[in-house]
């Protein structure tokens, strides 16, 4: 396993925000810094195509397009490295600060460490549904919030930002095809399922390389394959130390 600790960066788009504001709110919840060198108070012609790149699509409306194309503030904001058994937590208070920006100027929030965009919206049910959330329901808002998937390299689907829980990415084979609309939704679910438990049961810290898992107890086995992250360097804000669990089909 890597040596290398994961880190959120977070960057914060308003129309006349004050970069101190955004410090003086993370400060509240503890642990989180702006980035002094590369927050500006002028706009970044780049944010829209950064945005579009983030999968914003997915819950962005026309307010929140209109708000990327208007900022003309970028704040980035920084938790500390984390260590393996802090990450959730962190990631949890991050999710509160998020909505806590957005409810105080803020108008467009990205993660700079999963490449993950949600509208403002979404950013603020996520929190809400988090806020007094326990085990399998906090894990998954968490994951909604903060990892990206589905990703297809045209083996696999695949996700990126579980190393900011904690845990190993997910990832099943599907091949070369991009499966159909209900068959994707069906196997997102299962990276999710497998997400949940990486995160909520204890077991998940003795899988072993091709150990057998299933879904539900009278779902279809699969089997669980273990690997490094090879996808990105160490020094890759992706970089997933933790490295992956790959389903794949037991027959």
């Amino acid at each position: 396993m890597s040596d290398a600790f994961p880190r959120h960066v977070l960057c914060v788009l308003g129309a006349g925000l004050d970069l101190s504001e955004i410090e003086r709110t993370a400060a509240g919840f503890g642990g989180f810094v702006l980035d002094r060198e590369y927050s500006e108070a002028e706009p970044d012609p780049r944010m829209p195509e950064a945005f579009e790149a983030s999968m914003a699509a997915a819950s962005f409306d026309e307010a929140d397009w209109a708000a990327v194309e208007s900022h003309d503030t970028v704040g980035y904001l920084l938790s500390a490295p984390m260590m393996r058994e802090l990450a959730f937590d962190t990631s949890r208070r991050l999710l509160a600060v998020t909505a806590a920006l957005l409810r105080s100027g803020a108008t467009a929030v990205k993660n700079e460490s999963s490449g993950i965009a949600h509208g403002r919206d979404r950013w603020l049910a996520l929190a809400d549904r988090a806020a007094d959330a326990t085990d399998e329901t906090l894990a998954d808002a968490l994951v909604s919030a903060w990892v990206q998937r589905p990703l297809h390299d045209g083996q696999v689907l695949y996700s990126c930002g579980m190393h900011l829980l904690g845990a190993p990415d997910v990832e099943i084979e599907v091949g070369a095809e991009l499966p159909t609309e209900d068959r994707l939704a069906e196997l997102v679910a299962h990276l999710d399922t497998l997400a949940i438990y990486l995160l909520t049961d204890p077991r998940a810290e003795e899988i072993e390389d091709g150990a057998g898992f299933r879904m539900a107890e009278d779902a279809p086995r699969w089997l669980l394959r273990t690997g490094a992250c090879d996808r990105y360097d160490e020094d890759d804000l992706f970089f997933n130390p933790y490295g992956y669990i790959r389903l794949t089909h037991a027959d």
